[in-house]
């Protein structure tokens, strides 16, 4: 089980596709304090969660994130992050491991400095995201480099792993565009329907090749093409919105998935813990009682369908098949 906590929405960068719509001077005046945080996390272990994900926005801006790492591992948690990685200086790389990080996800989209400066919008990111690399390695702090996959990087994506090979990171994380947040404004930059599962079945391929991890993410079919080609993967299901996944906002609003813009509740109002046992919302998605195509397949159980993907597309119903899914078949 691993949530996702969107520290802040503040950003150094503002990139095209941000799910939270952060930027410089975004800081939202309401995000959790020091002492929320802390109690929050205490009810994210008991809640029985293992692995906590510091998000943004950009988490490093937060003055307190090496007590929020700290607090983490006293309360029994990995804490990992998602970063742009522009900040990682080798003091900091090191400070972040002594504090207890366990890993960090950090963000580049292509081979191509201009390719990955246009989506982020800022000249040298390429660069700087190399840089907070090498220095996380340099310092043995594992690293996971996450790639945002949209038309502008398609055609390149073993190239990515390639690369991240070369730099010594630990996985590679595809992420498949979901409109949502500022991602509505290039929603036709998504990998659709046909591409999407031909990149899948080239990720799977470059698997084979190459010992570091690659996993899709939003594209919980890979479980199923995984199945199909007899690879073993550490992984049980592909989507794990609501059901061993969700993720709390800035504002300590609690949300199905970051791409899933759904508030189950708000931990200044309800203890998390008792959240996430007692929603009818997370209860529903436990269900697995999908419509469409997804209630009817045979891969169910270990793919889900991509719940954000089916809310986009369906207007608002989260439990809709999945939209872009050409594969599986009627369990009847």
């Amino acid at each position: 089980m691993l949530i996702s906590w969107n520290t802040t929405k503040e950003c150094n960068l503002y990139c095209k596709h941000c799910y939270r719509d952060s930027g410089p001077d975004e800081k939202e005046v309401d995000e959790l304090s020091t002492a929320e945080g802390k109690k929050l996390l205490a009810e994210i272990a008991k809640a029985g969660f293992k692995i906590i994900i510091f998000s943004g926005g950009e988490p490093l801006l937060r003055d307190d994130i090496y007590e929020l790492v700290e607090c983490a591992v006293e309360e029994g948690l990995r804490p990992v992050f998602g970063t742009n990685g522009m900040y990682i200086t080798e003091e900091m790389a090191q400070k972040l491991k002594e504090a207890g990080a366990a890993g960090m996800g950090i963000s580049l989209d292509s081979v191509e400095p201009e390719i990955h400066d246009e989506f982020r919008q800022f000249e040298g990111a390429w660069e700087k995201a190399i840089k907070g690399i090498q220095n996380c390695v340099k310092v043995g702090l594992p690293v996971q480099i996450n790639t945002t996959i949209s038309d502008l990087n398609y055609d390149e994506f073993e190239e990515i792993t390639d690369l991240a090979v070369e730099l010594g990171a630990r996985a590679h994380h595809p992420f498949f565009l979901v409109p949502t947040g500022r991602g509505k404004e290039i929603e036709e930059d998504s990998v659709r329907a046909r591409r999407y599962h031909e990149l899948i079945e080239r990720i799977m391929e470059k698997q084979k090749e190459v010992e570091i991890e690659l996993k899709p993410t939003c594209a919980p079919q890979f479980m199923a093409v995984a199945q199909e080609k007899g690879m073993e993967m550490r992984f049980t299901r592909g989507c794990l919105a609501g059901t061993d996944y969700c993720c709390i906002l800035p504002n300590g609003e609690v949300h199905i998935c970051p791409y899933l813009p759904v508030k189950v509740g708000h931990v200044r109002e309800t203890p998390f813990d008792q959240l996430w046992e007692n929603s009818e919302i997370f209860k529903e998605l436990r269900s697995l009682d999908y419509k469409g195509s997804c209630g009817s397949c045979v891969y169910t159980e270990i793919c889900g369908g991509c719940r954000a993907r089916a809310y986009y597309y369906s207007d608002g119903d989260y439990m809709a098949g999945e939209p872009w899914c050409n594969r599986g078949g009627s369990s009847e």
